[in-house]
């Protein structure tokens, strides 16, 4: 990881980023298992030509933990914060998962701050999905291990094998492994209820920045049927689905992952 270096935006909570390059800034946003490590690959490839960034979300990685329930709202601030630390007018974002969501809702909130989207294996919302006895039930056995003592490396196998596809190698396997082993537990069972309740559904329509959907041909959590959904709704969105991916797409594919975004955001670079 020649020339990342890691810094921290002061506030509360202090977050941890890694960085690397100059030139537009591209905001890289990690999934409710992950952190900013995830986001390495993409780092060292776009940091030539831009100036990359991966955060850790506030309760991940190197981040501070924080007090009292999440409102989900609180990341797109914290996200704001690291845009202005950086004195970037405009930014690149790069969400996977929850961190597509979060992308959503940082545009819904501070469109004029937001230069490109590129949404990764992600959905606007649970509630047409899951109706409310549906979502208390999937938050129930996401959080059930945890709470009757276990901690988040036991329950990372499980985690890994629902989420890659059935031919990732050990390496992605690993990544991923330790990502989900790193979790802040008690923030992690904060974030599961907190993400699942979030909806930013009814303004999708209204994204009007050049958007890229990006989607793992295997993906189970978020097939590439719910990117084509966005896809119709965003105007002048691309879509785009990785051959043999799972939900992380970013890690098992990187160099189909990369060469995807690489050709986006230069069609767009001057935006940011």
């Amino acid at each position: 990881m020649t020339g990342i270096e890691t810094a921290f935006i002061e506030g509360t909570p202090r977050l941890a980023v890694d960085r690397a390059g100059s030139g537009p800034l591209v905001f890289f946003l990690h999934g409710i298992g992950g952190n900013r490590k995830n986001w390495a690959g993409q780092i060292e490839a776009l940091g030539g030509g831009f100036h990359a960034v991966a955060w850790d979300a506030r309760g991940y990685g190197d981040s501070d933990d924080y007090d009292g329930a999440l409102d989900f709202g609180d990341f797109a601030k914290d996200a704001l914060r690291v845009l202005d630390r950086f004195g970037a007018e405009r930014a690149h974002l790069v969400g996977l998962s929850m961190g597509g969501r979060i992308a959503q809702d940082f545009h819904a909130r501070f469109p004029e701050r937001v230069a490109t989207l590129a949404l990764c294996d992600t959905r606007a919302d649970f509630q047409e999905s899951m109706p409310p006895e549906k979502r208390a039930e999937f938050i129930r056995l996401r959080q059930a291990p945890l709470l009757a003592g276990k901690e988040p490396r036991d329950i990372a196998d499980a985690l890994v094998e629902s989420l890659v596809a059935p031919g990732a190698d050990g390496a992605a396997r690993r990544k991923l492994w330790e990502s989900i082993a790193r979790l802040h537990k008690q923030s992690y069972l904060k974030t599961i209820e907190a993400s699942l309740s979030f909806d930013r559904s009814a303004e999708i329509d209204s994204i009007r920045v050049p958007t890229l959907l990006i989607y793992g041909e295997h993906d189970t959590l978020t097939p590439p049927a719910i990117g084509r959904a966005l896809h119709q709704r965003i105007a002048g969105s691309e879509f785009v689905e990785i051959e043999g991916a799972g939900h992380l797409t970013n890690i098992e594919r990187p160099e189909a992952f990369n060469a995807a975004l690489l050709a986006f955001l230069a069609r767009h670079r001057d935006r940011a």
